[in-house]
C-alpha cells in the first residue's frame, strides 16, 4: 500500500463497464481546491473526508450494511473494500481486513493526538478514511477502521455503473 502513488500519477484497480475490477491503470491524480470539494460534498462528508475527521462510533450509516458491493471513495468513486472482507470489529466503524486492491489505498503516518497511527487515503484523490490497525482478523491480521461518511456503497448487482472510462 505504500508508495502505490507518484505526485502527479497514480496506479490503481478501477472497475469496467462489465462490473470487473481491472488494472493497475494509471491515472492522474485528482486535485481540488476546498471550496471545489465544499460544494461536492455534504459539510459532515467535508470534515471527515478532506478535513481528516472522525465520525461517532456507532452512527455511520454504512456499518450495519450487509449487501454485496464495494465501498467506494466519497470523493472521487475509486472502489476502495469489497464486502467479502468486511467484518464486525465491534469498534463502531466499518472495518475491512483489506482494501479490494492494494494500490488503492495509501498509508500515511498520523502523529495526532498524542498517538502515532497509520491514516489511510484513497490513493487518487487523498480522501481521508480512517486508519489501519494490526489487530484484525485472519488473513491479514489488519482492521482497516473506516468512517462510513468517507465511503459510498454501490451493490455488486450494480458494480458496472462504477466503471471507469481509462479502464476501456
Amino acid at each position: 500500500m505504500k508508495g502505490a502513488a507518484t505526485k502527479d500519477i497514480v496506479k490503481v484497480k478501477v472497475i469496467n463497464s462489465h462490473g470487473e475490477l481491472v488494472g493497475p491503470i494509471e491515472e492522474p491524480r485528482l486535485v481540488k481546491t476546498d471550496e471545489q470539494w465544499q460544494a461536492q460534498l455534504t459539510p459532515k462528508q467535508f470534515a471527515i473526508a478532506r478535513a481528516k475527521g472522525t465520525e461517532p462510533a456507532f452512527c455511520g450509516n454504512l456499518l450495519d450494511n450487509h449487501q454485496d458491493g464495494y465501498y467506494t471513495c466519497i470523493c472521487c468513486n475509486l472502489p476502495l473494500f469489497a464486502s467479502d472482507s468486511k467484518f464486525n470489529s465491534g469498534t463502531g466503524w466499518p472495518s475491512f481486513f483489506q482494501p479490494v486492491a492494494a494500490e488503492n489505498v495509501i498509508e500515511h503516518e498520523d502523529r495526532s493526538y498524542g498517538m502515532v497511527r497509520k491514516e489511510i487515503l484513497c490513493a487518487r484523490c487523498d480522501c481521508h478514511l480512517g486508519h489501519v490497525f494490526d489487530d484484525g482478523p485472519k488473513p491479514t491480521r489488519l482492521r482497516f477502521c473506516v468512517n462510513s461518511e468517507s465511503l459510498s456503497f454501490t451493490k455488486k448487482e450494480d458494480a458496472a455503473k462504477l466503471a471507469d472510462p481509462a479502464a476501456g
